[in-house]
């Protein structure tokens, strides 16, 4: 139960909310790397990428490792 001079969370709000920032973090995380591949002449194997998510202010970190193939 939320304190008295607390608002409780919208669940809804929330959710839009979040589903817009990781929008924005994949659709320009994406550019990005193809941006990348392009200038830099890569053109074969694979790149290993990392993402470090954090939140300002809280104790939270989040990292997502993965390898993208070039072909």
């Amino acid at each position: 139960m939320p304190k008295p001079t607390e608002e409780a969370m919208d669940t809804d709000t929330f959710n839009m909310s979040l589903r817009k920032f990781l929008k924005q973090v994949g659709v320009t995380s994406q550019q990005a790397i193809e941006a990348h591949v392009r200038d830099s002449g890569v053109d074969s194997g694979s790149l290993t990428a990392r993402v470090v998510l954090t939140i300002d202010g809280q104790e939270f970190e989040h990292v997502v490792t993965g390898r993208i193939d070039l072909g």
